[in-house]
């Protein structure tokens, strides 16, 4: 039996493999995605893409897009309230698991795991354990396209935001980065893949430093 599943929608790169891989499954049906954005800046809670960008995007997708906002300063025990909230909507239209395009963190699949179980959703991870390097080039081979968004100036030069993640991206990235960045080394948008109906145009804004760590490349939406 088909199980409907929600899928963790960060608009970056591992989710969409994700969502290539439930919708390749005859054991799930994705019925939305699920995003968080930061109120204050309306942008994609770490990517910090704008939310026009992700609207569009979901729809390139053909598939309803569930926002949930938080602000800045939010605590981890606001953040959880927000999202048992959010996830009991889809728990009462039929939904019993949500998915997650993690790859390795141990502690952030348990985390998922054990606040998922407290009202009663299994978490669900398709791209689990898969080896990286690998998988970044595969995304690359099979046509999806995708920019840095956000870079961690304390794992890798500024130099990388707003760069195409393609074969020479990755050929230039050091030893020390996953290939994915699942060590939250950078973040990325897709902007177009074998699974959109169309594009997601964008043209490249300023770079924007945050922190003191962060360098963000702002993605203004095409007309």
């Amino acid at each position: 039996m088909t199980q409907k599943v929600l899928l963790s929608w960060s608009g970056g790169k591992d989710a969409t493999l994700a969502l290539r891989e439930l919708q390749a499954s005859r054991e799930y049906e994705v019925t939305a995605l699920l995003s968080t954005v930061t109120e204050e800046y309306d942008r994609i809670t770490m990517h910090g893409v704008r939310r026009v960008l992700l609207e569009r995007q979901a729809r390139a997708v053909g598939l309803p897009l569930h926002t949930v906002f938080i602000s800045s300063a939010t605590t981890d025990e606001e953040y959880r309230a927000k999202m048992r909230e959010a996830l009991q909507r889809h728990v009462d239209a039929g939904v019993s698991c949500v998915a997650f395009g993690d790859l390795f963190l141990e502690d952030v699949r348990r985390y998922r795991e054990e606040n998922l179980a407290q009202i009663d959703l299994q978490a669900v991870f398709p791209l689990w354990k898969r080896d990286t390097t690998e998988l970044a080039h595969s995304f690359v081979d099979a046509g999806f396209k995708a920019i840095i968004t956000c870079v961690d100036g304390q794992h890798l030069d500024c130099s990388f935001v707003g760069r195409r993640f393609d074969e020479q991206l990755l050929a230039d990235l050091p030893p020390s980065v996953d290939p994915c960045g699942e060590n939250g080394e950078f973040h990325s948008f897709v902007y177009d893949a074998p699974i959109f109906s169309h594009g997601v145009g964008y043209t490249r804004g300023a770079t924007v430093l945050r922190d003191d760590r962060y360098y963000f490349c702002d993605l203004l939406p095409s007309p």
